[in-house]
């Protein structure tokens, strides 16, 4: 069951929100027909409401366009739109809003759309929602693919190279584009990955009467911008990229500070990613594990804390280059830019580990969150150590040998070794490490 965000108080009693394709009026439904020609009240964007001119004898509501942007206008619109003149921005009294207001969206407004926004502020119980064919459905129906193994992606608010963290070879994807400019956008990005060979099919105004499809390789696109409206599929052709972590370590740019590929391996699965998770990635590097984390998991966001701004530039490309950037925050130096960001479901530090930062993010990880350490020196192994005997946990060695020459031999040169400590953190509150254990039961 949805649980409304108790922090809007909106006098309106329901929201109605009604898809609409592009074949506009006559390609909706008696019943969603019937909703639109009650409504006092429809909002949507300019688009959208030009669907229903050729409706207009038949409906009395006033058509009110979204303002840019538009996530503001509709905070406004679910809080009633009421400010200190009691008036809402556009200029109309707060007493004109009626019980019901009407909101018209694109396609299916629960897939990627304005009804799940809404829901996730006031709850289902609030909403109705009609839905039309989603433009996911209508492309994979022109293309004749699964939609139940197709790969969906948004760029309508991320950068296109969100792509980038679901191609592979093989695979299928469809990219909801911002505007006439994805389609070129998403191409450059495939031939730059290695996914020049794929076809790369745009699926423009679907559904409607100006519908327009047109393919080529993505090495080969040089097809002008079209219509705004628009969906790019991808047929990739390239390298075969696995979700899974440990990723060759020459796929990231790095100075030499990076988890190597094997014990990123480890840490990732030991982190456990799973779900809308935040992780606190603590002297980031080149962002390998933060940005693994994210790949295993399309719901999670993670907060990388990195000193170096050189490094933390290098981290912005290396999350591009997987497609995670939009899930990724990059923030200044541990301890000073901890307090004021999101509270972390799991945490990792792999450097710049002391007695303070452990103890500020341990205070800060969330009742059942989990903390992993990765400590190189003597000196942070020693204080694991002290810590997994206060806290509990597990601690582990690891240490990984790999086959290279030796004169016109091999043998195996081991790499140096790891101490890796997790420990989770119970509901019930524990000391801070370094902390009197005694205060724990004040």
């Amino acid at each position: 069951m949805t649980t409304p965000d108790t922090t809007v108080l909106s006098s309106i009693d329901e929201f109605v929100v009604v898809g609409i394709g592009a074949d506009g009026w006559p390609g909706l439904g008696e019943t969603a027909r019937d909703e639109l020609r009650r409504a006092r009240v429809i909002y949507g964007a300019a688009r959208q409401l030009a669907l229903l001119d050729g409706a207009a004898p038949e409906l009395g509501a006033q058509l009110r366009p979204w303002r840019s942007p538009m996530s503001k206008h509709l905070a406004e619109v679910i809080g009633n739109g009421v400010v200190a003149e009691g008036m809402i921005d556009d200029g109309h009294p707060d007493a004109a809003h009626p019980e019901t207001v009407h909101i018209l969206a694109s396609g299916d407004p629960m897939f990627h759309g304005v009804g799940a926004s809404i829901i996730a502020r006031v709850g289902a119980g609030r909403v109705r929602v009609y839905p039309a064919v989603s433009s996911a459905s209508l492309a994979c129906a022109r293309l004749g693919w699964d939609l139940a193994t197709t790969r969906i992606v948004s760029a309508v608010r991320a950068d296109p190279g969100v792509v980038l963290g679901e191609v592979t070879d093989g695979a299928r994807v469809l990219v909801l584009s911002r505007d006439e400019t994805t389609p070129a956008a998403v191409a450059e990005l495939l031939v730059d990955a290695g996914f020049g060979a794929s076809t790369l099919t745009v699926l423009e105004q679907l559904g409607g009467p100006a519908e327009q499809i047109a393919a080529d390789t993505a090495e080969s696109w040089r097809r002008r911008a079209g219509d705004p409206l628009n969906i790019v599929a991808v047929d990739c052709v390239g390298p075969r990229r696995s979700r899974l972590p440990g990723r060759p370590d020459d796929t990231y740019e790095h100075d030499g500070q990076i988890t190597k590929s094997t014990i990123r391996a480890l840490t990732v699965c030991t982190l456990g990613p799973a779900g809308a998770q935040t992780l606190w990635d603590i002297g980031s590097g080149s962002g390998s594990v933060a940005i693994e984390w994210l790949r295993a998991d399309h719901r999670g966001t993670a907060v990388a804390f990195e000193r170096d701004p050189e490094r933390a530039d290098r981290l912005r490309r290396n999350a591009a280059r997987h497609g995670v950037a939009h899930r990724l925050t990059v923030r200044g130096p541990a301890p000073d830019e901890l307090a004021d960001a999101p509270r972390p479901d799991a945490v990792f530090i792999g450097g710049g580990l002391d007695e303070e930062i452990l103890a500020l993010a341990w205070a800060a990880l969330a009742a059942r969150g989990r903390l992993v350490v990765n400590a190189v020196t003597v000196e942070n192994q020693t204080l694991v150590t002290r810590r997994h005997g206060a806290l509990g946990g597990t601690l582990r060695r690891l240490s990984v040998e790999t086959v290279a020459p030796l004169g016109t031999m091999t043998t195996w040169r081991p790499a140096l070794p790891i101490v890796q400590w997790s420990v989770d953190k119970p509901a019930q509150s524990m000391p801070e490490p370094g902390g009197d254990p005694a205060e724990a039961g004040r």
